[in-house]
């Protein structure tokens, strides 16, 4: 139970291509947006949809699989931890900035397809 303190689960759907970065040292970075949704009533008894966005990162070969196997709109499952980062923008500002970073991942349901019937 030693990795039960900082561990995330999600499932939801991607909302654009993982982006691939290749740094310096040869190692792959891939960042991406997932989205997930909750519904509810609300005191109306009308159905709402509650999306909320979460920022991913995976490195090395999961990096180089995840933007090999995920695009827009797929359904994915993963697995991570949370981190917290700082720096200071242009404006001279300091950003908090919170990712999940990305142990493990699997493809779940088909690709949400744009096309209408």
């Amino acid at each position: 139970m030693k990795n039960i303190c900082n561990q995330v689960q999600l499932i939801g759907r991607l909302g654009a291509k993982p982006e691939m970065i290749k740094l310096e040292n040869g190692n792959s970075l891939a960042k991406m947006n997932l989205a997930t949704n909750e519904y509810y009533k609300n005191k109306n008894g009308e159905k709402v949809e509650d999306t909320q966005w979460h920022r991913l990162i995976a490195w090395g070969k999961l990096a180089d699989n995840m933007v090999a196997l995920l695009d827009k709109g797929r359904e994915v499952a993963i697995s991570g931890k949370i981190t917290y980062n700082t720096y200071t923008n242009k404006e001279g500002q300091t950003v908090y900035t919170t990712e999940i970073v990305v142990q493990e991942f699997m493809l779940i349901g088909a690709r949400k397809s744009s096309v209408a019937a």
